[in-house]
């Protein structure tokens, strides 16, 4: 319902931490965020199962997603 500070960060399998895909102060409302399926380096990733890590102010969800390459 209003603006926050927001960060998205992928991690493999294992928790190892592979790239940061947002810090950003974002409004209210829904966003897009897409990602390459590259670490931060630029080096592709194998396909597999990943974990994406969503944080606010006082609120932190972590899901897991396919990643098909």
């Amino acid at each position: 319902p209003e603006e926050q500070r927001v960060s998205l960060r992928i991690y493999d399998i294992n928790g190892r931490y592979v790239r940061e895909l947002l810090v950003a102060s974002l409004p209210a409302g829904e966003h897009t965020v897409g990602w390459d399926g590259t670490d931060r380096t630029g080096k592709s990733l194998a396909s597999g199962i990943y974990l994406y890590r969503l944080e606010t102010v006082g609120e932190v969800q972590t899901r897991k997603m396919l990643l098909l390459q």
